[in-house]
């Protein structure tokens, strides 16, 4: 039951009800698109879901309960992985998504954050290691990021420091798209406020969040994308439950009080992000993963040595992860190896 394309004002009604004009989406409707998505925030804000209403079906079971023996422990964090094929305005996705479960559970978080910066650089060293090698592997899957929904509690007042740091040492390796996790536990008044504070918060700390008016070429899309950075961060509302009324088939939360539909955008901004996510800006996000901070990663990692021999420390002396160590080393082999007669 996807919901029908959100119109972001009047005078753009129009445009919103068709995907933008995109020759990659073009080109991957019928042979399908690859699309990772990563997403990171503390336990209870909604993250499961978020993942199943925005899939449309049951990708994460309700979690078992807690043993009240170990709940006062924090797990370490880890990443799940959830693989769907979805079908939107008819083209195929691929989509895998990245789940950081026990991230920001603990007292010391530190080391969640370079958990986080080694599995996104990961994911660019394999892509660096498969472009160097003679034969390229045409069944190769870009496992890159292409973009990080990063959920905030919902305090009411302003981002909190592990909101701040996480941003700001992942803005440069991945598209990050921060949202109000549980929006519906805020009034409209509250929410408002709670928008302001993040963004005078991101505005102050310089924080690299997702700039959706990075491509200035398209004078029609950049309107409508200064509209779409008016609503971030998105306020999202999800909800496992499917009910009839008069209208037909709605998705709703359920409350003592009542119920919200989240796809009506008077209540909540899921059904534009979803929109955003899946249909008109998914291009946009592939292109800048791969042109923007790929490239920007790559050159920054070629500057220090890259695959030279004998040079397996960057200049500041730290020491090449263990996992390209290994890359590099195939790669070598790779080279080494003889040719074979004809």
């Amino acid at each position: 039951m996807a919901p029908s394309a959100p119109s972001i004002s009047s005078n753009m009604s129009n445009r919103a009800m068709t995907p933008r004009p995109s020759s990659y989406r073009y080109k991957s409707e019928k042979r399908g698109m690859t699309y990772n998505i990563m997403l990171v925030g503390q336990s209870g804000l909604g993250r499961r879901t978020f993942l199943n209403t925005l899939c449309e079906r049951e990708v994460i079971p309700p979690s078992e309960p807690p043993n009240p023996d170990t709940a006062n422990v924090a797990d370490p964090m880890k990443f799940d992985t959830y693989e769907v094929n979805l079908e939107e305005e008819g083209t195929r996705i691929s989509l895998k998504v990245i789940d950081a479960a026990g991230f920001g559970d603990g007292l010391d978080n530190t080391s969640c954050f370079k958990q986080l910066q080694d599995y996104i650089e990961a994911q660019f060293d394999e892509v660096l290691v498969e472009e160097s090698r003679i034969k390229r592997n045409r069944r190769y899957r870009d496992h890159r990021l292409h973009v990080l929904i990063y959920f905030i509690a919902p305090t009411g007042h302003s981002l909190r420091e592990i909101d701040i740091e996480v941003i700001r040492k992942l803005g440069e390796y991945v598209n990050i798209i921060p949202v109000i996790g549980r929006a519906d536990s805020l009034t409209v008044d509250e929410l408002a406020a709670f928008k302001q504070n993040i963004m005078r918060d991101i505005d102050f700390y310089k924080l690299p969040v997702y700039n959706f008016c990075w491509d200035e070429s398209d004078s029609e899309a950049l309107k409508e994308n200064r509209e779409i950075m008016d609503f971030i961060p998105f306020s999202v509302v999800t909800c496992d439950e499917v009910i009839d009324n008069e209208y037909g088939s709605v998705r709703v939360r359920r409350y003592p009080w009542g119920t919200i539909e989240i796809d009506d955008e008077s209540q909540c901004d899921f059904v534009l992000l979803r929109y955003i996510l899946l249909n008109s800006h998914i291009a946009d996000l592939i292109n800048y993963t791969e042109d923007v901070l790929y490239e920007n990663y790559r050159t920054k990692k070629l500057e220090v040595g890259g695959f030279a021999e004998g040079e397996d420390e960057d200049e500041e002396g730290e020491a090449e992860t263990p996992a390209l160590s290994a890359k590099k080393q195939d790669y070598a082999d790779e080279t080494d190896a003889p040719e074979t007669p004809a």
